[in-house]
């Protein structure tokens, strides 16, 4: 009778704890937590049905000695193992992953330096370019034969447009701006607004203000997110000049009217 009301206890208990575990994932998802804590909640939950089996399991004889000793170390290899074997079945720690997104963070600074000296030599060049008009309009005026004159500085506008957008998109990843906002259909905990329209509704340097200083607009409909400071104040520290500039560069070219952006208001 023992044994069966101990096995019914079990299932009793066993099955109140995977529907908690459930509830939590489910509440979890819903709330936009990481798979990784959605696992760990059911776990938890998992635990938690175990602690109460074990509340109401029958009592161990009493161990006296040796075999008192190795009871413990039984109980402690059993216990040692289940926690490695839980966690090894989480994801683990990637130095690697941390390696790239510390890459990623020094590439603009390298990109930064890179620029300098390619604008350095576009100065240069345009310098020279100048000076051989100069020389051009001097010969003409002699009689002499006309000079082919490249416009190095004006072939490169294009493409550095396109750049400053892409460096933009990898700032949007690297500040975490996902974390908050959702772009699209991607991101967000209802900390912040969806942004994916924000280009048709603010100017570049309304963006900018509103990064640089957070209480300095408003979104429609995030009233208690604002007065909360929910958005950090940190960036003007944390980034670049070069950085803020591209990450509006890149904010500037969301203008997805069909997504219904909140509505920016001007605070200060």
């Amino acid at each position: 009778m023992a044994e069966q009301s101990l096995t019914r206890n079990i299932m009793k208990k066993g099955v109140i704890g995977v529907v908690v575990g459930i509830i939590l994932v489910v509440a979890a998802r819903a709330t936009h937590f990481p798979e990784v804590f959605q696992f760990m909640f059911f776990l938890y939950a998992m635990l938690g049905a175990l602690v109460f089996i074990l509340l109401d399991a029958p009592t161990m004889p009493r161990l006296e000695g040796a075999k008192a000793v190795i009871g413990l170390i039984i109980f402690y290899a059993v216990l040692s193992g289940a926690y490695i074997g839980g966690a090894s079945i989480l994801p683990q720690y990637d130095p690697e992953d941390e390696k790239g997104k510390i890459d990623k963070v020094l590439k603009m600074r390298k990109a930064m330096s890179e620029q300098g000296k390619a604008e350095e030599l576009i100065a240069r060049a345009k310098e020279l370019n100048d000076r051989a008009a100069s020389i051009e309009k001097q010969l003409q005026s002699l009689g002499g034969g006309a000079v082919v004159v490249d416009d190095a500085a004006g072939s490169s506008s294009g493409a550095a447009s396109g750049d400053l957008v892409a460096l933009g998109k990898e700032q949007w990843e690297l500040q975490e701006c996902y974390n908050c906002h959702k772009l699209f259909g991607q991101g967000g905990k209802k900390r912040g607004p969806i942004l994916d329209n924000i280009g048709n509704l603010m100017k570049p340097e309304e963006l900018r203000e509103k990064i640089l200083d957070p209480k300095s607009w408003k979104a429609e409909g995030f009233d208690k997110q604002y007065e909360k400071g929910k958005m950090p104040d940190k960036y003007k520290d944390l980034m670049f000049k070069a950085e803020v500039d591209a990450l509006v560069a890149f904010l500037a070219t969301l203008k997805d009217a069909s997504v219904n952006t909140p509505k920016p208001i001007k605070m200060k």
